[in-house]
């Protein structure tokens, strides 16, 4: 069982109970105490729940909230969003876009971890209110009310301005021949403008983004480092992506 399926079972056990034991947990996982443990103490890092003597509780406010939480972090986004956490390090300058999977991951950060992040992203503000230590720099620009987010010459403009460490970015479609695409202008723009300026590339994209292609070329698939998707790396949906010099988690 992978450690983002686990992640699921406890936090979906303590929804139904309110709390858990470590010994019940590890009969229901088939792992160890000190696995179950290790688990644990993930998520409460991660805001998800509270650290409990034996076990673990629900946390009195879900830290997930963000207008209707239900709209947008899907299992799938979830389990992008605890995948792409060892990407980001203490320390970092990290750019990130627009799109609810790029929420996700704010989401699932460490509550102390350390970073700049560089956005136009607008909906990531009232989530990063519990990350005492994130220095967030957001881009001006047009602001597209449908999409929260920023776009323009404007916002292209500034992020010239910076050079990241990583670009955490949100796909509307991934093809293996024709590389990352935008169903708009401005956001391909955006995105482009990011992949310039950074020295790491994640691309995020679910599965119902895997081998399409939309109107607006943003970058050719061997400008992407890595790409994280809600799949098994070993499920033949990805097949077209590998022996392409990208890491596939």
């Amino acid at each position: 069982m992978l450690k983002e399926e686990r992640f699921e079972i406890i936090i979906s056990q303590l929804q139904e109970n309110k709390k858990v034991k470590f010994e019940d947990l590890a009969l229901l996982l088939k792992v160890s105490e000190d696995t179950v443990r290790r688990d644990i103490d993930i998520l409460h890092r991660n805001g998800l729940l509270s650290k409990a003597r034996g076990g673990a509780i629900l946390r009195e406010k879900d830290p997930l909230t963000f207008h209707d939480r239900q709209s947008f972090l899907t299992k799938e986004k979830d389990i992008i969003a605890l995948k792409a956490q060892p990407f980001l390090i203490d320390g970092m300058t990290v750019f990130m876009d627009g799109g609810t999977t790029i929420c996700a991951v704010v989401n699932y950060m460490p509550l102390d971890i350390k970073l700049r992040i560089i956005t136009n992203n607008y909906s990531v503000i009232p989530i990063l209110e519990k990350f005492k230590n994130v220095e967030l720099i957001m881009l001006g620009g047009n602001y597209e009310a449908d999409l929260a987010v920023t776009s323009g010459i404007t916002t292209c403009n500034e992020v010239s301005k910076y050079i990241a460490d990583l670009f955490i970015m949100g796909t509307c479609a991934i093809d293996a021949g024709f590389g990352v695409s935008a169903v708009s202008l401005t956001d391909g723009e955006t995105k482009k403008a990011m992949v310039e300026s950074s020295k790491k590339i994640v691309a995020v994209a679910s599965q119902n983004k895997l081998g399409r292609a939309e109107a607006f070329k943003v970058c050719s698939i061997n400008n992407i480092d890595s790409l994280i998707t809600d799949l098994d790396a070993n499920h033949p949906e990805l097949d077209s992506f590998r022996n392409l010099n990208i890491q596939i988690i």
